[in-house]
């Protein structure tokens, strides 16, 4: 009995810890898709890119990886910025922006992958950091710093966007550029300025997801494309746009893993988490924080 309640403790403080990391990975999606309605399925690709430029600052001048991660987290802006105004001009001032545009990013993902590929090569890459190995003890519990840091930034990071989202007037406007921009106009709002200002913060994200990332594990290019599926299904699950119901959905995601891996082999985790994922929108189609 004691050996069950010991694992499921562990289990369960593992699950909330991953599901911080994953709140960190899918918060740049929430802004994208759930605000912009933008489907940038390249964001996973960005995320590894900020693994790579921590690993960067890791290795060639010994930086803290989430330290530097924050330092780099400008050129991000600035980089998704620029994409979003080549998405802009190419496909949503056209009004071709539903397939031709998600084969934009679908080309982004790929180009980005093989461009890491080319110069990192295949070979898994990880940092070097005071909390990768030290754990900390609470009764049966064991908290890797490992985990447990990146969780404590994931909470910040989703914390100073819902700070921002929610109390400036720049973060108003975009809550409401997807749903009418023409307010926004008669407000003296650039809609097109709002949607690149958010998509650039939704790429900024990337790069402290990537640190957090790689913190947490080694990475290699390819390693984006096991992601996509769980960065769209905690958007949706927890509503889309709702930071709040990003985290929510990301905590239970993370929980259900750990407990299904734990218990019944890592094998299953996948299967029983999407499991949930389709009978949640079966119950609540708009998910579990989004408007019905």
């Amino acid at each position: 009995m004691y050996l069950s309640f010991d694992l499921l403790s562990n289990a369960l403080v593992s699950g909330l810890l991953l599901g911080g990391f994953y709140a960190a990975v899918t918060i740049g999606v929430s802004i994208s898709f759930g605000m912009l309605d933008i489907v940038n399925i390249a964001h996973p690709a960005f995320i590894i890119l900020g693994s790579y430029t921590a690993y960067i600052a890791n290795s060639v001048f010994g930086l803290d990886p989430i330290l530097s991660s924050v330092v780099l987290m400008p050129a991000f802006y600035l980089l998704g910025v620029a994409i979003y105004y080549i998405y802009d001009v190419s496909f949503e001032r056209r009004g071709d922006a539903s397939i031709r545009g998600l084969a934009f990013f679908f080309g982004l993902l790929f180009i980005t992958e093989v461009t890491l590929v080319l110069v990192f090569g295949v070979d898994y890459r990880l940092v070097d950091a005071p909390y990768n190995g030290p754990s900390l003890h609470v009764g049966p519990v064991d908290l890797p710093l490992r985990l447990l840091v990146p969780f404590l930034v994931s909470m910040v990071l989703v914390g100073t966007l819902q700070i921002y989202i929610s109390r400036s007037f720049i973060g108003r406007a975009i809550q409401a550029v997807a749903q009418d921009p023409s307010a926004l106009r008669l407000m003296a709002a650039d809609p097109r300025r709002i949607k690149r200002i958010a998509f650039g913060l939704s790429i900024a994200s990337a790069s402290v997801a990537g640190a957090i990332l790689i913190v947490i594990q080694p990475v290699e290019p390819s390693i984006a494309r096991d992601y996509i599926g769980r960065i769209f299904a905690i958007c949706v699950m927890g509503g889309l746009g709702s930071f709040g119901g990003t985290v929510v959905a990301a905590m239970i995601l993370g929980i259900m893993e750990s407990l299904t891996s734990t218990f019944y082999g890592p094998s299953w985790s996948p299967a029983v988490a999407f499991g949930f994922l389709l009978l949640t929108l079966a119950v609540r189609p708009a998910g579990l924080f989004g408007r019905r």
